[in-house]
């Protein structure tokens, strides 16, 4: 591949979140024709139903029968998709409190006054329950 190639290729990651904020951003279920058009980027049709496919067995879309094929939604909202993230990287480290504590020195005092403020609800919903 040419130094120009590699120079026009965007990063498969960067695909993927086009791909999910353009399902995002339907509302609706969408076959991976419906995506690729959507997208507009002149991909193979196999590229987009390669992507959409494994996006289903991470979990992060799930398929309903479509025609001949598939009809994709996100299973989560992008907030959700990160917090899942988040929980799971959370959750593979021994130390977790740890893990806790430098997340929490390192928010902005805005993102930690926020977090606090959730705490605080959550707690009250718990008591309320």
């Amino acid at each position: 591949m040419s130094d120009k190639g590699r120079e026009e290729r965007r990063p498969h990651g960067e695909l993927v979140a086009e791909v999910l904020a353009v399902l995002w951003g339907a509302g609706k279920p969408m076959t991976a024709r419906q995506v690729n058009a959507t997208l507009d980027k002149g991909l193979a049709r196999t590229t987009m139903a390669t992507i959409l496919t494994r996006l289903h067995e991470k979990g992060t879309v799930r398929r309903t029968p479509s025609g001949r094929g598939f009809a994709y939604e996100p299973v989560e909202d992008a907030a959700g998709l990160v917090a899942g993230r988040m929980r799971r990287e959370l959750e593979s480290e021994p130390r977790r409190d740890l893990v806790l504590r430098r997340f929490v020195t390192s928010l902005s005092e805005n993102d930690e006054e926020i977090l606090r403020r959730l705490l605080l609800e959550a707690e009250a919903e718990d008591e309320a329950e």
